[in-house]
């Protein structure tokens, strides 16, 4: 198991575990992880901001994939996270799938490379397992690094 936060790399938490994940997933799997959760830093005023200019959806995954029969649980913590978090945001404008690639639009902002394919401005914001993607290969791929909310305000907003 790793406890050296600032070599993680991989995503899934599970594959940091190891024989530690099942007993992980036992306890897991019927907590909700957006309980005494909070958006990033200056993320409720950009999105707001945002939503002044832009028609937003979120679309999020919800699916665990060594627990897929309590996804329901986590899909409706995360309805409710979201519906009561960035109430500017109408919930018919909530997208929840297994899979983002499946959805196109003009502007993508997330953590993972494979999820802002499909988009004419792809945002990757940086997070512990990008944190060393080679920004001249995310430049090749008209990929823009972001590091906060603000960051992105600056790019959609004051550009």
């Amino acid at each position: 198991m790793c406890t050296d936060y600032k070599s993680l790399k991989g995503y899934y938490i599970q594959d940091l575990l190891g024989d530690k994940k099942d007993d992980f997933f036992s306890k897991f799997k019927d907590i909700d992880l957006y309980e005494n959760a909070d958006l990033l830093p200056d993320c409720y005023e950009v999105l707001k901001e945002l939503s002044e200019n832009y028609k937003i959806y979120i679309c999020t995954d919800y699916i665990w994939r060594e627990i897929i029969p309590y996804a329901g649980n986590n899909l409706k913590n995360k309805y409710n996270f979201l519906y009561n978090k960035l109430d500017f945001i109408d919930p018919y404008n909530f997208i929840f799938v297994g899979d983002k690639s499946v959805v196109n639009c003009d502007i993508k902002i997330d953590d993972r490379i494979k999820n802002i394919s499909g988009a004419s401005t792809k945002l990757l914001f940086t997070a512990y397992h990008n944190k060393d993607a080679d920004d001249k290969k995310l430049r090749e791929q008209n990929i823009i690094r972001v590091n906060n909310w603000k960051e992105i305000r600056d790019i959609l907003i004051n550009q």
